[in-house]
């Protein structure tokens, strides 16, 4: 009974985040069920892990059961690799399954040191000797770590609103990296905590992508256009419209999904081609807009250039039209006509060009 006060004394504020976690999860709608369920999962490893960490200190105090410490050794040191990992494979649409890999051998060299000693072991005074691969466990984290925020800021738009939580979230990894170096083993005491707030701010994260961002391409969407053109319109110097050619044929030949893929396709080609201060959404089924914050004429046809090289490497086509205005009074709605027109003047000559009606 006394360890369970302790336990909950540490760990009170952890229980609370996982509980209020748990309960977003639950009125959540924007994530799909596979998301949800790994997000259960990662909690239910958070939970188990400030368990374990509370009873490797807690039998360590004792000086007892060294055996058994040894084996919450490895689970300790194993956790973080495995909870990083499953948020990086949680965070890639694509079942690229291959990421948990490192995590799963790492796992594997933590439980071989139980009898072997190669990373860690206890000496006969209850305390913790690092072994030869002492070190290993820190640059597994290291690795996952860089490897989840490069993946984080890949998949955002570079928005200032989506920069700001993977830079927290970094932080977080980062001290959990470092600190247990400078202020000692006591910082493993609180470091399930430090992960569980991790988490949350990541699911934060999602569902502030999945508000702002298409479903079919991870473009921003309408309702994020919308509040780009009104937040930031004495910023936009140049607006680029896009349609895909020909998309109606695709889907009256090829089927729907043949379209769904041709969108995605035409999607990829516009984001690579964008660069800082150029946004991308997509605005209806095939149409597409590119607002352009504080760049000139020359950056704006080198988007242009981009686009066209681009999607001609595809076996799709589209039709551009732009608009760029640098002064100060700029009607912005005004800006999207004129870039609309160009863009079906230009579809109108493919579809003339190509005998297409």
């Amino acid at each position: 009974m006394e360890a369970l006060k302790e336990y909950l004394l540490y760990n009170w504020g952890l229980i609370l985040i996982l509980m209020a976690f748990i309960i977003m999860l639950i009125i959540t709608v924007f994530l799909n069920k596979k998301t949800i369920m790994r997000m259960y999962l990662l909690i239910g490893a958070v939970f188990i892990l400030s368990i374990v960490v509370f009873l490797e200190f807690y039998l360590g105090d004792l000086n007892k059961y060294p055996n058994f410490r040894i084996v919450l050794t490895s689970i300790r040191y194993s956790a973080t690799p495995l909870i990083i990992s499953i948020i990086l494979f949680t965070s890639i649409n694509k079942k690229y399954w291959y990421v948990l890999i490192p995590s799963i051998i790492l796992t594997i060299i933590n439980f071989v040191s139980i009898f072997t000693g190669i990373v860690f072991s206890i000496d006969d005074n209850g305390s913790l000797k690092r072994g030869i691969l002492g070190y290993l466990p820190y640059i597994g984290v290291g690795f996952y770590s860089f490897l989840l925020v490069y993946v984080l800021i890949r998949k955002s738009n570079k928005q200032v609103t989506e920069i700001i939580p993977i830079i927290f979230i970094a932080f977080v990894l980062i001290t959990g990296l470092f600190f247990p170096f400078i202020i000692g083993k006591e910082y493993s005491k609180i470091f399930s905590t430090s992960i569980a707030i991790a988490l949350f701010v990541y699911y934060v994260f999602l569902i502030l992508q999945l508000t702002k961002k298409d479903s079919l391409t991870g473009l921003l969407n309408r309702q994020a256009y919308y509040a780009a053109i009104r937040d930031k319109a004495k910023d936009i110097t140049a607006i680029v419209s896009i349609d895909m050619n020909g998309l109606k044929k695709i889907n009256d030949t090829y089927g729907h999904q043949a379209g769904d893929d041709a969108i995605f396709a035409m999607a990829e080609c516009l984001f690579k081609a964008t660069k800082s201060r150029q946004l991308v959404f997509r605005i209806g089924g095939d149409e597409f807009i590119i607002i352009c914050i504080k760049i000139n004429e020359d950056d704006l046809k080198d988007l242009i250039l981009r686009i066209n090289k681009n999607v001609s490497s595809t076996k799709y086509s589209c039709s551009i039209g732009y608009c760029f205005d640098s002064s100060q009074n700029k009607d912005i709605e005004n800006m999207v006509k004129k870039s609309d027109e160009l863009m079906y003047e230009d579809k109108a000559k493919y579809y003339s060009m190509n005998c297409i009606k």
